[in-house]
């Protein structure tokens, strides 16, 4: 974690040097200069051939040389209002790309309303938040770090990227000019674009390893299938990316109206965005409002056909009935949904 300095007369020596263009290298007679920051330029990841084409925003292609600059930004938390957090610090690999937390924690320690989604497979999306209510992965990654996740003045942090001189040279590469906050968030943007689930064991047994997951696992998906629940959890993303009503936080004085804020819609009230079940058995606590502890007990409400509410979807949810070992095989299914999640943290320019 960075800590904020008040800057010092060294400091304010060697800006208005630099504002004047004079070299400043800061080395003793004889002393070799600092290496430059070299990025680590990683390959795009390959089109899945079970998935359908991404659809890259005209105005954001991607490159190598982007997404290793969103990566960085990605885990920068001098973006943040008060350097204590990145974007990481919401979707970690040890918690399913959430953070583990009933809702999410912002800057400034302030307690937000809603749980941090899973990333995975969010490049894929044409609607984000728990409502829909953002149109683009670059106006929700706007959105959050100006808002309750991150707290950031952006100009003031995009002043700080541009500070820094292995920033400066790659945005004048990628960008062929200095750090905007639009050009911060597409790249970020670009990097979240790389994070894809497609390699889960449930997934080399559908592309033909028999020995890929057990019987157990195989059974579950069987079951998985007679209760239905992929009427919303369908396809390989197993989200249908539709917003429905299962009843949670209902119960509340105020209840959470979630769609309903973005399409006035009666029918829209209380309803969420289906999430995907991909690292499903890692990103507890369950739901928008982190209210349900444990996959068991989301699968049992699930299977008992949400809470009862005026809005509730009784199309897509009903009661079911499963026997223990068909629940239990279900958790052995979607355990064999988890990923290995190899996000890390690179070098950041100092």
């Amino acid at each position: 974690m960075r800590s904020m300095h008040p800057l010092s007369p060294v400091v304010i020596s060697l800006a208005i040097g630099f504002l004047l263009g004079v070299s400043l290298t800061g080395c003793a007679p004889g002393e070799p200069p600092a290496p430059e920051y070299q990025p680590e330029i990683l390959p795009l990841p390959e089109q899945l051939a079970t998935y359908e084409e991404m659809k890259i925003p005209e105005d954001n292609p991607m490159t190598p040389e982007k997404v290793a600059l969103g990566r960085q930004l990605f885990f920068d938390k001098r973006l943040s209002a008060d350097g204590s957090r990145s974007c990481y610090s919401c979707h970690l690999c040890e918690n399913g790309l959430t953070d583990g937390l009933p809702t999410a924690i912002g800057a400034l320690n302030k307690k937000l309303t809603r749980a941090s989604p899973t990333l995975w497979n969010i490049g894929y999306h044409s609607e984000f938040y728990w409502d829909g209510r953002s149109g683009s992965l670059e106006k929700q990654a706007m959105a959050a770090w100006k808002g309750g996740n991150m707290g950031a003045d952006v100009e003031v942090a995009t002043a700080t990227i541009n500070a820094v001189s292995g920033y400066r040279a790659q945005f004048q590469t990628v960008f062929g000019g200095e750090a905007t906050p639009e050009r911060i968030v597409q790249a970020i943007s670009a990097f979240e674009r790389t994070i894809i689930s497609g390699n889960t064991p449930f997934d080399r047994w559908r592309a033909g390893d028999e020995t890929a997951v057990s019987e157990e696992v195989k059974k579950g998906y069987e079951v998985f299938k007679k209760l239905e629940c992929d009427n919303c959890h369908d396809g390989v993303l197993f989200t249908d990316m539709q917003y429905h009503n299962v009843g949670i936080g209902m119960d509340a004085e105020k209840p959470d109206i979630g769609r309903f804020k973005v399409t006035e819609k009666e029918e829209d009230t209380g309803a969420f965005k289906t999430p995907t079940l991909r690292d499903i058995a890692k990103s507890g606590p369950y739901f928008h409002n982190g209210s349900v502890a444990t996959l068991e007990e989301a699968v049992d409400l699930m299977i008992g056909g949400g809470k009862p509410n005026k809005y509730l979807d009784r199309t897509n949810l009903k009661k079911r009935k499963a026997t223990d070992d068909e629940k239990k095989n279900l958790i052995a299914f979607l355990g064999s949904l988890t990923n290995d999640c190899q996000l890390t943290e690179p070098k950041l320019p100092e």
